[in-house]
């Protein structure tokens, strides 16, 4: 990665080795703290059993991931394209992810592609791309939203079900270990009122941080986490993916 020594947090947090939403809304916005406390989580318990050897995160824009997967891999290799709202500081190639990438075939044993799939126009092509610089045994490890606003316009095309994510993966010849909903209908109600707490002058803030707070906590609950897999089948706030090229039969 380049510039690793000038690198800082910035959407997630370490905090006694776990990974969090950053507090900073220069980097996390108060309405979307929910989702990306979330996201973290699940990053939080897989990175440590999936990423290995060598690592391509594509789309990293400043990399927020890096703490969470530097000590687990033994090269990191950074890509976005030249245009990323996140700059390019930390990039190894500036890289369109619509055309074919340039690597070589079986070069890493980790992708990383995390709120990056949808901000692609090319979809299936970069599923075979990935496919075909994982390693055997290789990872892919993702999130995309679903139930979630526009953003980064005009970069902004698709939102994508289980089923189309689990379509372009055995199309691409992966096999699906982990595919999850993350939150359901209480968090994808209290991401709306969030965000559109948040831009109310003078309380807006504070009200769109608390009530992203209070629901988070209950998410951790027995209660709420049946609640968030019961209802996330149906209204998914977004999901995560773990996918592994396996050797053919």
């Amino acid at each position: 990665m380049k510039n690793a020594e000038a690198w800082k947090p910035t959407k997630f947090n370490i905090d006694n080795g776990k990974l969090t939403a950053s507090t900073d809304t220069a980097y996390v916005h108060a309405g979307s703290w929910l989702i990306v406390d979330i996201i973290a989580s699940f990053y939080q318990e897989n990175i440590s059993k999936h990423a290995r050897g060598s690592l391509i995160d594509l789309g990293c824009g400043n990399v927020p991931l890096y703490a969470s997967y530097k000590d687990f891999v033994e090269k990191i290799v950074c890509v976005d394209w030249q245009h990323s709202v996140h700059g390019v500081s930390y990039l190894d190639f500036e890289c369109d992810l619509n055309k074919r990438l340039p690597f070589g075939n079986a070069e890493f044993d980790t992708v990383i592609l995390s709120d990056v799939l949808e901000h692609v126009a090319d979809p299936a092509h970069l599923w075979m791309e990935i496919a075909r610089m994982l390693r055997l045994n290789g990872k892919l490890l993702m999130n995309v939203p679903f139930y979630y606003g526009i953003h980064e316009r005009p970069y902004d095309y698709y939102r994508y079900t289980e089923y189309a994510l689990k379509r372009f993966a055995e199309l691409a010849g992966l096999n699906i270990i982990l595919l999850k909903p993350m939150g359901g209908s209480l968090e994808i109600l209290t991401d709306l009122v969030a965000k559109h707490l948040e831009p109310v002058p003078i309380v807006g803030m504070f009200f769109s941080k608390l009530i992203s707070r209070v629901v988070r906590a209950f998410h951790k609950t027995a209660l709420g986490n049946r609640l968030s897999i019961k209802t996330g089948h149906w209204f998914p706030l977004g999901y995560f993916l773990i996918a592994e090229k396996a050797e053919l039969p």
